[in-house]
């Protein structure tokens, strides 16, 4: 049995969308409603991980734990390990949700999901995917798609990732979804590697697990959240979670 960890890494600094996590929606900050996701998931404890008072201010406004962090670190997973040793330095939690804080209309039961592939003591890391519906994902190369085999009832092995089109042939397509649940030996193993050739070219990070034997496996669930990266992402999600609030579902 797994004792899981959530982090929420979140920083101020967006080129498209500044201050993104402190947008407001339906009366909230962004980063509030993910942890309110994160905390619905009842899988463990929840701290957004931030280099802003104002995030942290904001978590901790609602009863929410918030650790500060560096502000150069170079990307949220190293975001995740800096929290990771201040939160639980004796290493009490053996798993690491990392819960992007972009993600204000995440589906609960999809953080859940995202632990379930480690119940294999083969799968070092897990993940989401969702199958492809809308035709212009498809060949859009800012949504990563995950090329896999099935191994279990709604559960992928990753053995690739990548902008492009793939696979070939009929079949579904699958829309990786950037949640991550670590084993912690996983996450100290993965901070340790250098940049892989692969994660060079296609510009994802997770492509560095598996060009060093790594396994990645994906839970596919229905619900695909909407990530904020645009102001128009950002009325998406404004409506979605209106929607949510008035119609309860």
């Amino acid at each position: 049995m797994s004792d899981p960890l959530v982090l929420i890494p979140a920083r101020l600094a967006a080129t498209r969308l500044p201050n993104k996590p402190l947008a407001d929606i339906a009366g909230e900050p962004m980063i509030v409603h993910v942890w309110r996701r994160a905390m619905e998931a009842g899988i463990g404890p929840v701290v957004v991980a931030t280099d802003a008072q104002e995030i942290a201010a904001a978590i901790e406004a609602v009863g929410g734990l918030a650790t500060m962090t560096r502000a150069d670190h170079p990307s949220g997973s190293d975001r995740l390990a800096e929290a990771l040793e201040t939160v639980d330095p004796e290493g009490h939690y053996d798993v690491v949700v990392n819960v992007q804080g972009d993600l204000p209309t995440i589906n609960p039961r999809a953080i859940g999901a995202a632990v379930s592939p480690l119940a294999d003591r083969a799968v070092d890391i897990a993940t989401l995917c969702a199958v492809i519906t809308r035709a212009e994902e498809a060949t859009d190369p800012n949504v990563v798609k995950l090329v896999g085999h099935p191994v279990g009832p709604d559960r992928l092995r990753a053995l690739y990732f990548t902008r492009a089109s793939a696979p070939w042939g009929e079949g579904p397509l699958y829309h990786h979804i950037g949640l991550y649940a670590y084993r912690r030996t996983a996450l100290a193993r993965f901070m340790s590697l250098p940049p892989g050739h692969l994660e060079t070219r296609e510009k994802l990070e997770q492509l560095r697990a598996l060009e060093a034997g790594m396994r990645i496996d994906a839970a596919v669930v229905d619900d695909l959240p909407l990530g904020v990266d645009t102001p128009h992402d950002l009325e998406r999600a404004r409506a979605l979670v209106d929607k949510r609030m008035t119609t309860g579902r």
